[in-house]
């Protein structure tokens, strides 16, 4: 009975000591990743609205959550929109950061996440398929041409982003 009792003891102290270094090394690298998910996000928004020189996160104040970047020129002049959208493909969620005018242009898209079929499904990331999207109307994207082999995710990608285009287009004219 006394070597369990001391066998539980070892097994705590041991338990304690891996969850402290643990901790430890989540303060210490906690705030590096932080600031490289920021400076990775500040770089796709940048990539997106180009001509951008300040965004401004709308938050849901519920839980404080970003629903979209309002985008500004040098002159701080409201020149677009910034959202993150999401949508079923064939194998996961894709998300994808799509920048747009005050005239509902596409500026850019990126997709920033997903995990489809290697080969086909991956093809949304090329540029041949997202540039088809700059400068089309975000609210009829019938000018973009879903990818033969990949028609799930390619319309993913063109569903998610016209119905937050649209949701978006909703919130700023409550806002206003």
């Amino acid at each position: 009975m006394k070597e369990m009792a001391r066998y539980g003891f070892i097994l705590g102290v041991i338990c304690v000591v891996a969850a402290g270094l643990l901790a430890t090394v989540n303060a210490l690298t906690g705030p590096k990743i932080l600031a490289a998910a920021q400076s990775e996000e500040q770089a796709a928004l940048k990539e997106v609205m180009p001509t951008a020189v300040k965004f401004t996160a709308i938050k849901l104040e519920a839980d404080n959550t970003t629903l979209y970047y309002k985008v500004f020129d040098r002159q701080d002049k409201l020149i677009g929109f910034v959202f993150k959208a999401s949508g079923k493909g064939y194998s996961s969620v894709i998300e994808t950061l799509a920048g747009i005018f005050l005239d509902d242009k596409i500026s850019v898209i990126k997709v920033i996440s997903l995990n489809e079929t290697p080969g086909l499904g991956m093809r949304v990331t090329e540029d041949k398929f997202t540039s088809q999207f700059n400068q089309q109307n975000s609210l009829d994207l019938s000018g973009v041409e879903a990818i033969t082999g990949a028609t799930i995710s390619s319309r993913a990608v063109m569903d998610s982003v016209m119905k937050k285009a649209q949701e978006i287009k909703e919130l700023i004219k409550n806002d206003k």
